[in-house]
């Protein structure tokens, strides 16, 4: 990094991939530091249903991101695969929601969002053993197979002369009339211009340890566990996304299935526990009891960078010159993701933004 970029971003999850995708369109140089690798952590970890669970008792800021990369997924998707070879796999297999107790809240959103949806009829639950309430088939929600949008996104940002700066982590920041001059890494100190956090559930330890003097407006960010199971299944044992309660189904087109997932306060801790593997295993061969005929190959954890309500910081900070953030994204990362770095590119870059900005500030109510 011998020549200063015109945005440096301190994570390499979905949002700052997807942010340094959005900059270099614009035709800016990027760097991306990552103190693992990218995409590795979230965005790694997750399911990749690209709609918050019942979104109708999610705050509006987050239909409104939802909304947005809805209508940009398609493209983004189509893209990536021809440029890159790598194809993220959105797939708009659509979302079966078992129990809907507050229908009317549900249909009312759906309509006022333009969502389609019917009736579920009895043909869903042939192979599923459940009792269902109301059920609800939104056809067209589609899904992205998280390592495989990761991995898109990093080739196609390499294509493009993104740099790439891996297992780098940062150990100080420089800062000289209240503007970021220099950062040091493990691999050196770089002078940037415009310094992106982006580093999910680590972003608000980052903004306490390198910005003390700053603390009100820190972003109150913490991970949140979730823990997520495998099941290598043969294609067609399930066709579409089942969500019950709180745990759901996602099919794979290769025909593996996911089973998630928990939400647990865990502080940084990433080990996987017997008693969430059980209950997830108990849940997914209970609701398709094809499964069992599957063996259980993977079970994994991430850690979710959780926000008051689950609505993100994307903003420009209100007393460090050339400071942003995109980052908090919860359990949405994937689904708010194209949306949040539109929005941040837009910000940075001082065009109309897509999106009224206010609930994402830093200095919002708490």
């Amino acid at each position: 990094m011998t020549i200063t970029p015109d945005i440096t971003i301190i994570g390499g999850g979905i949002i700052g991939l997807l942010t340094a995708r959005e900059f270099i369109k614009t035709g800016a140089t990027v760097a991306i530091i990552e103190k693992n690798e990218p995409g590795q952590e979230s965005s790694w970890a997750g399911g990749g249903i690209l709609l918050p669970l019942y979104p109708w008792r999610q705050p509006d800021a987050i239909t409104r991101l939802v909304l947005q990369s809805l209508k940009l997924y398609p493209t983004l998707a189509s893209q990536l695969t021809s440029d890159t070879l790598i194809d993220p796999e959105w797939n708009p297999c659509g979302l079966l929601i078992v129990k809907n107790p507050d229908l009317t809240a549900a249909t009312n959103w759906c309509d006022a969002n333009g969502i389609v949806y019917r009736p579920a009829g009895a043909d869903f639950f042939n192979m599923l053993d459940t009792i269902p309430d109301q059920p609800l088939w939104l056809p067209e929600i589609a899904q992205a197979r998280n390592p495989r949008l990761v991995k898109s996104l990093k080739q196609d940002l390499i294509n493009k002369g993104a740099t790439f700066m891996e297992h780098c982590e940062l150990t100080a920041v420089t800062l000289d009339k209240n503007r970021i001059t220099a950062i040091d890494t493990t691999s050196g100190q770089f002078a940037v211009n415009q310094l992106i956090i982006a580093a999910g559930a680590w972003s608000g330890q980052l903004f306490e340890r390198f910005f003390p003097s700053f603390i009100e407006n820190a972003p109150k960010i913490s991970p949140v566990k979730g823990q997520m199971l495998l099941f290598d299944a043969q294609p067609e044992t399930l066709t579409y996304m089942v969500l019950d309660d709180d745990q759901y189904l996602i099919p794979r087109r290769d025909g593996k299935i996911l089973a998630g997932s928990t939400v647990e306060q865990d502080d940084f801790n990433k080990i996987t526990t017997t008693e969430a593997r059980d209950r997830l295993s108990a849940f997914a061969l209970n609701l398709l009891p094809s499964l069992k005929n599957f063996p259980l190959v993977k079970h994994w954890a991430g850690l979710r960078p959780g926000t008051e309500q689950g609505i993100p910081y994307i903003d420009k900070h209100p007393e460090i010159g050339n400071l942003y953030i995109n980052a908090g994204h919860f359990r949405n990362g994937l689904a708010m993701g194209p949306a949040s770095a539109q929005l941040m590119v837009d910000l940075v870059l001082e065009r109309p933004t897509a999106i009224a900005p206010e609930p994402y500030k830093l200095s919002r109510p708490h």
